[in-house]
């Protein structure tokens, strides 16, 4: 399985609510004022997103291709065609049979071991190396230490946004022709980027996922229904999500493993989440500014919702 994964990522307890508690915030139901509901977004979005350190926030370009290992056919099929599924809502185009896994998903009766093991085996794919592509030293300690029934590793790789172009070095990078003489042209080791319009408020380099590796405890997760680890799964792989984002208090396919009575599949604030990432601008200078897009989109989303439970 080792094997399986360099190949094809490098070649590229349940517990019910009291009584007591608020049930969690549908968003579609929101009724509030327009502030309150910006506060609740904002937030929401705060707890959610998890950019790489000193990126903005990363996304699929275009392709993404999922499979499933260690699980029955039937089982791992409904994963891959889930997932898939909730992908092209958003505007992606997954892969034919037979594709290259960007999204692979592992499952295992030791989850802890297997991260170890995977890590261990394939550094590389954890940690290619170039600056900003991952959450870090200790955060890949976390991913091989906590437990926790789904955990996840992604790589987002800095591009050119017109050219796809890398935008950032590996280890062992040098460009042709310059590469005979590079001891003495430090510049070879870095790649150019050609700017065609300067201006402080957008970039021509933007962040796009390039895998994610899932893995599932197969005994964690015995108590979900294949709907709510498959859209579980989308979520963590098609967004870069914090694994100790706290969302108790809004309805989303997040609070799954905590309060698996109260969330079927993904909600409206996930499904707006993830909307707003895929349409909004990610060429945003400042940061600052594609939160905010992410934010409105999320509006919209509120809105749409409201405008259909009228009709």
């Amino acid at each position: 399985m080792m094997e399986f994964l360099a190949a094809a990522l490098l070649a590229t307890a349940q517990v019910p609510p009291s009584a007591q508690d608020p049930a969690p915030t549908q968003l579609e139901d929101v009724v509030v004022s327009g502030r309150e509901l910006d506060q609740l977004i904002s937030r929401f979005v705060d707890q959610v997103a998890a950019p790489n350190r000193g990126r903005g926030l990363a996304r699929w370009n275009q392709r993404i291709c999922v499979g499933v290992a260690n699980l029955r056919p039937e089982v791992a099929q409904y994963l891959v065609d889930r997932i898939s599924t909730v992908a092209e809502d958003v505007g992606l185009e997954p892969g034919a049979p037979g594709c290259r896994p960007n999204i692979l998903v592992v499952a295992t009766a030791d989850d802890e071991a297997a991260a170890r093991e995977m890590v261990e085996d394939s550094t590389r794919v954890f940690r290619m190396g170039g600056t900003g592509m991952d959450r870090g030293r200790l955060a890949l300690a976390g991913f091989q230490q906590t437990n926790r029934p789904v955990r996840w590793w992604q790589v987002s790789m800095p591009v050119d946004s017109q050219t796809g172009a890398r935008a950032v070095r590996l280890p062992g990078d040098c460009e042709m022709p310059a590469c005979a003489q590079a001891e003495f042209n430090f510049a070879a080791y870095a790649p150019v980027i050609s700017i065609s319009s300067a201006s402080r408020l957008n970039t021509e380099i933007v962040d796009n996922l390039i895998h994610t590796i899932v893995i599932v405890d197969v005994d964690e997760v015995s108590g979900l229904s294949a709907l709510q680890l498959a859209d579980y799964i989308a979520m963590v792989s098609l967004a870069q999500i914090d694994p100790d984002a706290d969302t108790g208090t809004y309805a989303s396919i997040l609070n799954v493993f905590e309060e698996p009575e109260t969330v079927d599949t993904l909600t409206g604030w996930d499904r707006a989440y993830l909307q707003g990432l895929y349409q909004s601008e990610q060429d945003d200078r400042i940061r600052s500014s594609a939160r905010r897009q992410l934010e409105l989109s999320i509006r919209r989303a509120h809105a749409r919702a409201g405008q259909a439970t009228e009709e």
